[in-house]
């Protein structure tokens, strides 16, 4: 059976996205060609130039797809959750299982962080966004609300940081409680503050 035009596409930039993915996380992004790409793909280069204009626009592309699918997972598992506090320890649970990809450690948190630097960024991180909403639930009525932003900021430097001690073999069952303590510790300090 004959596959659509469309179906076609979708395949094509599927395997560009894999094969960009697999040699990102080989190589590294600096030091991965597009005819490498290509090759691993199965496609032209032409085909890769159709679907992306350049190395960058596919490394993008691959970089949105796995914080796509990480903010996915922290939002389903989450999603069920019976108070703020624990919707943010389920997501930090999901978290942690996302960043168990082989590779996602080292595509989200070394390769984008490094080509965020020299691009100057490309747009707003997905599970990001979904921490800074759970924030604004735990913190909803206190005082530390109004330091929502640079809260957001330092709680996903810390999971990203520990995401990497993971995957460097840290114990996860360690993080994890560190994470609750860090999210107790930040009710506890609002309580006192009043």
């Amino acid at each position: 059976m004959a596959r659509s035009n469309r179906e076609r596409t979708d395949a094509t930039r599927t395997a560009l996205l894999d094969a960009g993915r697999a040699l990102f996380i080989e190589k590294g992004y600096a030091e991965t060609a597009t005819p490498e790409i290509a090759a691993a793909a199965k496609v032209t280069r032409g085909a890769l130039y159709h679907h992306f204009p350049d190395k960058k626009a596919l490394f993008w592309a691959v970089i949105e797809r796995e914080a796509d699918h990480v903010a996915a997972d922290i939002e389903a598992r989450s999603a069920e959750a019976s108070s703020a506090r624990d919707a943010l320890l389920q997501g930090a649970s999901a978290y942690f299982d996302a960043m168990a990809a082989p590779g996602r450690t080292r595509l989200l948190l070394r390769e984008a962080p490094a080509q965020i630097a020299i691009d100057s960024g490309e747009g707003e991180d997905p599970a990001e966004a979904g921490l800074k909403m759970g924030l604004s639930h735990l913190l909803a009525g206190s005082d530390l609300l109004s330091l929502l932003d640079p809260l957001t900021v330092l709680i996903s430097a810390a999971f990203e940081r520990a995401a990497i001690a993971i995957d460097c073999g840290g114990n996860r069952e360690e993080y994890e409680a560190a994470i609750a303590a860090l999210l107790d510790g930040l009710c506890n300090a609002d309580h006192l503050r009043r």
